[in-house]
């Protein structure tokens, strides 16, 4: 659920990207993000649909697989990020907090690694 006014916007080159619709203080959670937890054995297949590159990690370990319900799916990576995710295992959530003032107007992004400050190589070309 989030708790700021948040819309989906097309981005060129990025494809769909989470915004501010207002100004959300540094420090805030935006948004707890229920996940939909999968089996390793489900992960092979989720692997081989458009889900894969919408999916998380997820459990202590890394072997399951999580899709967020809510925006969470969809926040674009940067390696100069406004907010951060936190795992929440026990509940089963994704936490999406803002780590500097965030405008109304302005994309909202995270760094994939899981660390705002991890400058290293992810998966994909970033643009």
């Amino acid at each position: 659920m989030a708790n700021f006014s948040l819309y989906i916007q097309q981005v060129p080159q990025k494809g769909r990207a989470v915004f501010a619709a207002e100004f959300i203080p540094a420090f805030s959670l935006i948004e707890t993000c229920p996940m939909l937890i999968f089996n390793p054995q489900d992960g092979e297949h989720i692997k081989q649909t458009l889900l894969y590159d919408y999916y998380f990690e997820w459990g202590e370990d890394g072997e399951r697989i999580a899709i967020a319900l809510g925006y969470g799916s969809l926040y674009n990576h940067s390696f100069s990020p406004n907010a951060e995710y936190q795992m929440d295992f026990e509940n089963n959530s994704l936490l999406v907090c803002a780590i500097e003032d965030i405008f109304s107007g302005q994309e909202i992004c995270f760094n994939y690694n899981g660390d705002a400050e991890d400058q290293s190589p992810i998966w994909f070309e970033t643009k």
